[in-house]
């Protein structure tokens, strides 16, 4: 039995269907991989607590650790004694990690010295309905918050020929949709010849491969959306009309203290324009609560940042400390108060999704089926769908009506 455990974002995803493929063809047997990721303290401490238990369940088992957390601070993960091996994020992705017949226990180089993406795309994902397919790895930008950079190592770019043989692939195995993904997916094209940029990209694939239904892009930094970016979004109706938005915060003094790129006026003019382009546009969004130094009056501003710039998918999470950042280092909010204003946050989100999906009822869907009775829109809203529908399967769907959190459908 092999298995891997995924914690974090969608890149993380993607790579553990790459280490599951790789535990596919290999003799390493009984192997349990914990997948981690760093982005919050709770992250890392619910990582622990799958390797613990798996060791309580699967006594026998090769337990394995790798992932953002494993890279940022190997020797800490070492020392838990429920591991047989931590893994780094480049050596997790190398078919002969998990090949080896006497492997280290301690597999972990550093990887602010990468500079090539490795060979590692995809067959396929197991629902063969919905693909992340990994375009770009890394950051070179140090908000102050953020310890992923020390543990994604510096931006990076898949060639844009490598990214559509890929999704040519998965679309001749049958999938539907393909979401393109990264850490800092609008720094695309930067380390490429030419340096093209994200817009080129998405319009280079729908060109390229014709019979791809749907695209997504995903965790867009508006500092760094180009007019190709906004030429391919009015132009593609494939681009699916869904964006989300690494946002953080609405407050400038707060975005300057996080050393973002972007004003709060910047992102209000940048969902202005898209719904412009598209006039359906929906919006999600990365938020934190609570960061160093915020007060009242800053998350109120965060608060009316919301309806400002019409978001809709929020994503929030209260600020957790990363030792060696230097937002670790400013004056803390207390916890209680940055738990109060993530929920505060969430409950604008939550109102926000009602609103949205009771706009929807009596409109027409295209609805990806991602299960029996279940599937999702192209602004990405989750639809109760007829049961006869199969997975997989695109359809015109009529919207009859709304629980304030799902949409219900039937045949149009």
């Amino acid at each position: 039995m092999s298995d891997v455990l995924t914690f974090g974002c969608r890149l993380n995803a993607y790579e553990s269907e790459v280490i599951r493929g790789h535990l596919g063809t290999s003799e390493s047997g009984n192997t349990i991989v914990i997948n981690t990721c760093a982005v919050t303290a709770e992250a890392e401490r619910q990582a622990r607590q799958a390797i613990r238990r798996a060791r309580r369940e699967h006594p026998e088992a090769n337990i394995v650790a790798t992932g953002c957390a494993v890279q940022i601070d190997p020797d800490t993960w070492a020392k838990m004694p429920e591991l047989d091996r931590v893994v780094g994020n480049v050596e997790k992705l190398e078919a002969g990690t998990w090949q080896a017949r006497a492997p280290e226990r301690v597999s972990v180089n550093d990887i602010a010295d990468v500079r090539e993406t490795a060979s590692h795309m995809l067959a396929g994902f197991e629902d063969r309905v919905r693909a992340f397919v990994q375009v770009q790895n890394g950051c070179d930008h140090r908000c102050t918050f953020c310890i992923i950079p020390y543990g994604r190592g510096p931006s990076r770019s898949v060639p844009a020929g490598e990214v559509v043989r890929e999704i040519a692939g998965l679309v001749e195995a049958g999938y539907r949709e393909v979401v393109l993904t990264g850490v800092d997916i609008t720094s695309w094209g930067d380390d490429l010849p030419g340096k093209p940029t994200l817009g080129d990209l998405a319009r280079r694939i729908l060109k390229l491969v014709p019979d791809l239904p749907r695209l997504r892009i995903t965790s867009l930094d508006i500092a760094e959306a180009d007019e190709s970016l906004y030429r391919a979004f009015a132009e593609e109706e494939r681009l699916m009309p869904h964006l989300h938005l690494s946002l953080q915060a609405g407050d400038a003094m707060v975005l300057k203290r996080m050393k973002r790129r972007h004003t709060p006026e910047q992102a209000i003019a940048f969902c202005d324009l898209m719904r412009r382009l598209r006039p359906d546009t929906v919006f999600g969004a990365d938020l934190i609560a609570g960061f160093p130094t915020e007060s009242d009056v800053m998350f109120e501003n965060t608060l009316q940042h919301v309806a400002d710039c019409g978001l809709t998918w929020l994503h929030v999470f209260p600020y957790s400390e990363r030792p060696g950042t230097p937002a670790a280092r400013m004056p803390a909010v207390e916890k209680p108060l940055r738990k109060e204003r993530a929920q505060r946050l969430r409950q604008a989100g939550d109102e926000a999704v009602a609103r949205f999906l009771a706009d929807r009822v009596g409109t027409t869907a295209q609805v990806l089926v991602e299960a029996e009775g279940r599937g999702r829109s192209e602004h990405f809203a989750p639809v109760t769908t007829p049961g006869t529908l199969p997975a997989g399967s695109l359809a015109d769907l009529a919207i009859t009506s709304s629980d304030g959190t799902t949409l219900l459908a039937e045949a149009a």
